[in-house]
């Protein structure tokens, strides 16, 4: 059966050999849809539905939030790209036994919010919004995309002790090289697919860099940051790890695993306890763990 990215791929060559700009623009379109694929799986409903919920308006939509627990620390919880909140289910109840009060959501066309389409800005905006309402946060956790949005939120002031990244790249460019390389993309295409992205941003690239790039602008010196990547992630490279990994020195962990792909390293034994014990203690917690636990956990 052909797929949905099949037929992306082949209608995209068929117009980039006619017109590379025109490509563009529809590459950037599609850039941007969300497919609204993912409901609560059925291992996550009990934890989905025990949370609080609450709704804010974010870019014009309605985003639906969620929180558990009524513990003193908090933290905030951002999903990824095409996902949503409830794919945290299990770090959320480990979280809420060690004594914390847990806060995510859903971005605007995902999960339960409205909207048809979205970018990081939204992400971050969420952010912003619950650090004032909920906050202040010691500890943000991003998966994929939501690893990225949550680094750009917390260089732009949502306040973090800890921030942990799972199968997380740091900058645009990195999502950018990938969307283009599973549409296989001319470079004339590719070219004008990025101008295309930042004229919707409304934003040189350069200034895109600045505000959107984790690896060549890190984190506030006092935020230690613990990179959890499986090697063999299918949807963003292990690179993308050991550069944020590089760009952090001693105050970063980085923790690679095997064989657990993009999505099911969320709910891993080992990610886990990783997540639990760099909460508590940062960088410490993590060199501290049994070795025969730890292995792939190297530090700067």
């Amino acid at each position: 059966m052909t797929s949905l990215r099949d037929i992306l791929v082949s209608g995209i060559r068929r117009i980039d050999a006619v017109s590379p700009a025109l490509t563009g623009r529809v590459a950037n379109v599609a850039f941007f849809a969300t497919t609204r694929q993912m409901r609560v799986r059925d291992s996550d409903r009990v934890t989905h539905d025990a949370a609080r919920r609450e709704s804010i308006r974010i870019g014009g939509h309605d985003v639906v939030t969620y929180q558990w627990g009524a513990g003193a620390r908090a933290a905030l919880l951002m999903h990824g790209w095409d996902g949503r909140a409830s794919q945290f289910a299990t770090m959320v109840r480990d979280l809420v036994a060690e004594g914390w009060r847990v806060v995510a959501f859903d971005a605007p066309a995902h999960g339960d919010s409205s909207g048809r389409r979205t970018d990081a800005r939204d992400w971050v905006a969420a952010a912003q919004r619950l650090a004032a309402s909920e906050g202040p946060f010691e500890l943000v956790i991003g998966h994929s995309f939501g690893g990225f949005a949550s680094l750009a939120a917390v260089r732009e002031g949502v306040q973090a002790r800890r921030v942990i990244t799972i199968s997380a790249a740091g900058s645009v460019q990195a999502f950018h090289d990938e969307f283009e390389r599973m549409l296989r993309l001319s470079p004339r295409a590719s070219e004008a697919f990025e101008r295309a992205f930042h004229r919707r941003l409304g934003i040189s690239r350069e200034e895109g860099i600045a505000r959107f790039d984790s690896v060549t602008h890190p984190l506030p010196p006092e935020v230690e940051l613990l990179i959890v990547h499986d090697e063999d992630d299918p949807r963003v490279t292990i690179e993308n790890a050991h550069a944020l990994h590089r760009a952090h020195g001693e105050r970063a962990r980085l923790l690679v695993t095997q064989g657990l792909g993009h999505n099911r390293i969320l709910g891993a034994d080992r990610v886990l306890d990783a997540v639990i014990a760099f909460a508590a203690d940062g960088p410490h917690g993590i060199d501290r763990a049994d070795a025969s636990e730890q292995r792939g956990v190297r530090g700067a």
